[in-house]
């Protein structure tokens, strides 16, 4: 995901990144009703929980609970996640996808989208998981905030300590 966001320039003030002109970008600004058999997997992410279903035959449209992608995310670092594991598979522009997110923050729920892409896409073409495996996006990475302990102000945080 680093290569990608490599090519990335700061925008203004509030972090926004601008995408980079690629004359082969995809529109993902369009949506539609899909009907018919699909692949099904689900990815999730430290809170957030992603229920992807895959199209075979589409023309690379991603709808993300009912939104285009690009405006369910409109920051291009979290649309560069979604897509990573299209890219790295060759299969951006002939799959649509319909994704149901739930929970976590938007960085979190794109992770957790692009490991249930991931795993869709192990599903349709087995021969793409050591592809996927080098990025890292086949294994759930397992982090999550750590619970509070009594007698602590955080998890592992002590109140300060008095000599007298």
């Amino acid at each position: 995901m680093m290569d990608e966001l490599d090519d990335l320039e700061f925008a203004g003030s509030q972090d926004t990144l601008v995408a980079p002109a690629i004359e082969e970008a995809m529109d993902y600004s369009t949506t539609r009703e899909f009907t018919g058999k699909y692949l099904r997997a689900v990815g999730k992410r430290k809170t957030a929980s992603a229920e992807v279903r895959l199209y075979d035959k589409g023309s690379g449209i991603i709808v993300v609970n009912g939104q285009p992608l690009a405006v369910y995310f409109p920051l291009w670092s979290d649309q560069a996640a979604v897509i990573q594991p299209l890219r790295l598979s060759g299969l951006q522009k002939q799959l649509d996808f319909s994704i149901v997110v739930r929970g976590g923050g938007k960085t979190g729920q794109a992770q957790a989208i692009a490991h249930g892409i991931a795993l869709c896409l192990l599903k349709l073409n087995p021969d793409l998981r050591a592809v996927l495996r080098a990025k890292g996006l086949v294994t759930r990475d397992a982090r999550i905030k750590e619970r509070k302990k009594p007698g602590l102000k955080r998890a592992r945080r002590a109140p300060q300590w008095s000599k007298r």
